[in-house]
């Protein structure tokens, strides 16, 4: 998972062979693929990789059946071609050229010529970046269960955070060519290890912080002191929180990490409502957003409220 720019479907073209990376080793279930040292780089058809990239790269002048052909190493051809036209559920295009299928059946065929090469591992390059929201999920569905056919290990890449949540088991962050983190899904959710990586799972609150004890720090942004549950280590820069995960509150009351602040904005979503709020000669504002069941409509631009950040769902991060 990263940011736009940051280097995914480069590794995912260096990896496959398409791109010759200047320095470094790659390594597939024990096979070097590339080693510089060494003078080693295997060429792509040499590698057994399979990758469905953004376009599906299907070739025009090819129908279904020529298309799945092209990925199998075998003689006899004909069987292993029935086989996925069947279990991609091709049957009734498949002799139909790919500026005749709609974008799920295109991705479908690029992934039917992919298993029918038996490759080692599968890499996914953006598989929805193409599609409209409606057909994005029911191309995902197909996928899911398509993919559960896929025995070996699977690379998949994308920026969408919900799409690595719903797919993935465990998560490498990409950041300027560098992985800056690499963790179950699970922990990158709740308890993000860097900054990068916190914004790229959704984290909209950031401060950075000055150590004050070992469980208190001073959030230079939001120019609160604020009290932790979690040991702050020497490499802690940032301060970060859910915008979910904060506590509003009618009145002051006599518990931690309670402060009042100023709304300055007032933003309606679908299902939601967003304040954005400032304490008192904060740098940055801290957003908090809540179900609008529980909107009532009893507030206002300038109004003050007190919000409850909570030790456990506060996290600190490295730069």
């Amino acid at each position: 998972m990263g940011a736009s720019g940051c280097g995914k479907s480069m590794t995912l073209k260096c990896i496959a062979g398409i791109e010759t990376p200047d320095t470094g080793r790659i390594v597939l279930n024990g096979r070097i693929l590339f080693d510089s040292k060494l003078g080693i780089n295997l060429p792509p058809q040499q590698r057994n990789v399979g990758y469905l990239f953004q376009n599906y790269a299907l070739f025009p002048h090819m129908t279904v059946e020529d298309n799945i052909a092209f990925g199998i190493k075998e003689k006899d051809k004909k069987a292993i071609i029935d086989k996925y036209v069947d279990i991609f559920h091709l049957n009734e295009v498949r002799k139909l050229y790919p500026r005749n299928l709609s974008g799920g059946q295109q991705q479908r065929v690029a992934l039917a010529r992919i298993f029918a090469s038996k490759p080692d591992i599968l890499m996914l390059d953006e598989p929805f970046s193409a599609l409209d929201d409606f057909l994005k999920w029911q191309v995902e569905i197909e996928l899911r269960n398509i993919l559960n056919l896929y025995v070996d290990d699977i690379l998949f890449v994308s920026h969408n955070r919900d799409e690595i949540y719903r797919f993935c088991d465990e998560v490498a962050v990409l950041s300027a060519g560098k992985i800056t983190a690499f963790t179950t899904k699970k922990a990158l959710f709740e308890k993000p290890q860097t900054l990068e990586a916190s914004k790229l799972s959704g984290c909209k609150n950031h401060s950075r912080i000055e150590k004050i004890d070992d469980y208190i720090v001073k959030a230079i942004d939001w120019n609160l002191i604020l009290k932790l549950d979690t040991k702050v280590m020497a490499n802690d820069a940032y301060i970060g929180i859910r915008a979910h995960e904060i506590n509003i509150h009618v009145n002051k009351i006599d518990k931690q990490n309670i402060f009042a602040f100023t709304i300055e904005h007032i933003i309606e979503n679908i299902f939601s409502i967003i304040f954005m709020v400032r304490a008192t000669d904060a740098k940055n504002m801290i957003r908090v957003e809540f179900d609008k069941e529980y909107w009532h409509d009893d507030k206002k631009v300038g109004d003050e409220i007190y919000l409850e950040l909570d030790a456990k769902h506060l996290f600190l991060l490295r730069d």
